[in-house]
């Protein structure tokens, strides 16, 4: 396992979309990282036979990008594995067990959604002994590890319906934590510049912003549109005129 750290990460660098390094969604997650390492966010990545085979990045509730009321609690962004079946997942996630037990946390927290390979499979936790504990519109799941059952369960908020109907004009709400964001923003701008729509993008400056407008778990893309929610992850443009032409 080799825990990154700005030095680390000069010579690695993360791990998705690092076949394109020069991308401007690789360079974004990487000043990203930087920025959240002093914040006490670990990315670590799983090395077998001098190949990444997987990664996990974790980081205190109240720093995370998930909006959830996890009070401390650790909270995984991401679990990534090249392979099932070769303990790959359980290895990163007792990691995370084991940095949440020497920080005196109660647990760790995890958002799962089964429409996206951009939230991690909860099938992997639940295989790790966690429990579902909320569940949120769109098909989120909350999961949890409680190192003492008596101890107060994280939650997700509960209005999520008033949140995206604050939004009439086509707008995207987002932070750089995944380097896909860049693309999927992309996507939507060019589907509705197709259809002669304007796009306003806000981009979320701290976890107070993210915790009162995301209209989801996810918290890092969002696409609104007349008060409906279009997507929380990529769409091809195609996808996005068929769903934009769909409310005009």
């Amino acid at each position: 396992m080799v825990e990154l750290n700005t030095e680390i990460l000069e010579g690695m660098g993360s791990y998705c979309l690092r076949s394109k390094k020069n991308s401007i969604g690789y360079i974004n997650k990487n000043k990203w990282l930087n920025d959240r390492f002093e914040e006490g966010l670990r990315y670590v990545q799983l090395i077998e036979n001098k190949k990444q085979v997987g990664f996990i990045e974790y980081t205190e509730a109240e720093f995370s990008s998930r909006v959830v009321h996890a009070d401390n609690y650790l909270v995984i962004h991401c679990l990534w594995v090249s392979e099932n079946g070769k303990g790959y997942g359980t290895k990163l996630i007792n990691k995370c067990l084991q940095d949440a037990k020497k920080q005196s946390k109660l647990g760790i927290v995890v958002v799962t959604n089964p429409e996206t390979s951009w939230a991690p499979s909860k099938d992997i936790f639940i295989k790790n002994n966690f429990d579902l504990v909320d569940r949120a519109t769109y098909n989120f799941e909350l999961l949890a590890y409680q190192f003492d059952h008596n101890t107060p369960l994280p939650y997700f908020p509960n209005n999520w319906d008033e949140r995206v109907e604050k939004f009439h004009n086509l707008t995207i709400i987002r932070s750089f934590q995944c380097p896909y964001v860049e693309i999927a923003t992309e996507n939507i701008i060019t589907g509705a510049n197709k259809l002669g729509i304007e796009v306003k993008i806000i981009d979320l400056k701290n976890r107070e912003e993210l915790m009162e407008i995301s209209p989801t778990p996810y918290g890092i893309f969002s696409v609104i549109f007349k008060g409906q929610l279009i997507t929380f992850h990529r769409l091809t443009v195609h996808s996005v005129i068929k769903r934009l032409k769909g409310l005009i």
